[in-house]
């Protein structure tokens, strides 16, 4: 059995409050520390990270040799005895610190790839799981332990799992409570709709959800949610650049994070997508309803940046002309208004911007219509132009 990251948001704060320690089990890259950090914020914990892979055996506690005289304890029969005390690492004492500065907040301490640690490192933190406690040091009762693992072949379910882990020593497991991760296309699209992903990703995942963590797939590099996310924060800066700067590199910056067949198809598909939007079927599209619905779904920078040819092309497709205004001022309604003022913007900045506002005015003025779509636009523009901030009119 596994379960969703919906429903382990309720089920890892429920084994916390149970006083038991919840084991999180799951592929790379599915999302395991992010649901962490998301059940933090849900329980107001302040979250502590510590990635167990990237552990040494002493990185938590270490012997200090006597530094002063009352280190030394003499003995009748024994002599003179060091006492011996113990330096922690800088993680450790920062949680000690902010639970004595933050006593009614929740603290969450989380091991990261705990079976991906050495089994020096594992054994060394058996206390920690365990017991609570650290050679004489014991958390406050406010610090809550979570960890997480990559799959191994002995647990059920992972029997072909093939990650360099090292297997957990018997009472972890008998100690914790695995929660097993599983990808949920509607949880992650769900998420991914809030802003947090780019929207091309996001059709691509509808059409194809199989794709978001394929359950077959080779050594080569893969699609994984993480994998995702990374490739929606490069498109991002990708809408930054120019056509020919963007397409020397878009491919090669896919396949990086999902690999070669799968990079080659999400190429397709934003080219396929991007095709549909162009100035010339916003002005001469026999459709203008399906356009609309087709620049809503564009993300805002990809809006923006048809508006701006849109104004670059009007030597082609004059705003004085009455289809020609009706869309563009449309489908700039369509943006933030950050978005409508970096457009305005771009139309100031461009060679024969006079012109383009000179027709306008001229037309205006010989048909003697105000209510016309070239005089909307006019004066739609001129309060944009006007404004003293991006939200807020002059």
């Amino acid at each position: 059995m596994s379960l969703s990251y919906q429903s382990l948001l309720t089920a890892v704060p429920l084994v916390i409050r149970a006083g038991n320690v919840p084991n999180i089990v799951g592929e790379a890259g599915i999302g395991k520390s992010a649901l962490v950090g998301n059940v933090a914020d849900a329980i107001g914990a302040h979250l502590f990270t510590t990635v167990v892979s990237l552990s040494e055996k002493g990185d938590l506690a270490i012997p200090v040799p006597p530094l002063t005289d009352e280190s030394f304890v003499k003995t009748r029969d024994y002599g003179t005895l060091a006492n011996v005390q113990f330096g922690y690492s800088q993680t450790l004492v920062d949680i000690i610190k902010y639970a004595e500065n933050n006593p009614a907040q929740p603290i969450i301490w989380f091991l990261d790839e705990f079976n991906r640690g050495t089994q020096a490192v594992q054994s060394e933190l058996m206390n920690l799981v365990l017991q609570r406690e650290i050679n004489s040091l014991k958390l406050p009762e406010q610090v809550h332990i979570v960890i997480a693992e990559n799959p191994d072949s002995t647990m059920a379910g992972f029997e072909d799992s093939n990650y360099g882990v090292t297997a957990g020593d018997a009472a972890i497991k008998d100690r914790t409570v695995r929660l097993v991760m599983r990808v949920d296309v509607n949880d992650w699209l769900e998420w991914a709709g809030n802003g947090n992903i780019h929207s091309l990703v996001q059709g691509y995942i509808q059409e194809q959800p199989e794709m978001l963590h394929p359950a077959q797939h080779g050594d080569d590099l893969y699609p994984t949610p993480r994998a995702w996310q990374r490739v929606s924060d490069n498109l991002t800066q990708l809408d930054e650049l120019d056509e020919a700067s963007r397409a020397s590199i878009q491919l090669d910056l896919l396949q990086g994070d999902l690999g070669q067949n799968v990079g080659i198809a999400f190429n397709s598909f934003i080219q396929e997508q991007n095709n549909q939007l162009s100035v010339a079927t916003i002005f001469e599209g026999d459709d203008f309803e399906e356009v609309k619905e087709q620049f809503s779904k564009a993300d805002e920078l990809r809006k923006q940046r048809l508006l701006k040819q849109c104004i670059a092309q009007t030597g082609e497709y004059s705003l004085a002309e009455e289809q020609n205004a009706s869309r563009f001022v449309e489908l700039l309604q369509e943006l933030s208004y950050d978005g409508q003022y970096s457009v305005v913007l771009a139309a100031g900045q461009i060679e024969h911007q006079h012109d383009i506002l000179e027709s306008m005015y001229d037309q205006i003025q010989q048909t003697g219509n105000d209510e016309s779509a070239v005089a909307r636009l006019y004066r739609y523009l001129a309060v944009i132009a006007t404004r003293n901030d991006a939200g807020e009119n002059a």
